[in-house]
């Protein structure tokens, strides 16, 4: 994909990394996270005290610029990779300098 300069010569679009991180509230409870914290216990790896589980979401995405790369990420967190209801999430974007 590609977009078109005075020439009509097609030029290459940026494509951003990025990672989105999607854990439950702190006041959702986590039985999968509890189950493994006492998993770990049976495996001998004592002193877990807490274990969450979440979500690593990674992207690729092509924008014409930094901006509309996080303007278009953040839409996905808000909307579709998160539900806002029982889980936050965090955008990791080192393209955007």
């Amino acid at each position: 994909m590609g977009c078109q300069d005075s020439r009509n010569r097609l030029l290459p679009v940026p494509v951003y990394q990025a990672r989105v991180l999607v854990s439950l509230r702190p006041s959702v409870l986590d039985p999968a996270g509890e189950a493994t914290r006492a998993a770990a216990a049976r495996l001998g790896v004592d002193g877990v005290r807490r274990l969450r589980i979440g979500k690593a979401i990674d992207v690729e995405l092509e924008a014409p610029d930094a901006d509309i790369a996080r303007a278009q990420l953040e839409m996905l967190g808000d909307r579709l990779l998160a539900n806002p209801v029982i889980e936050d999430w965090r955008l990791e974007f080192p393209d955007a300098g």
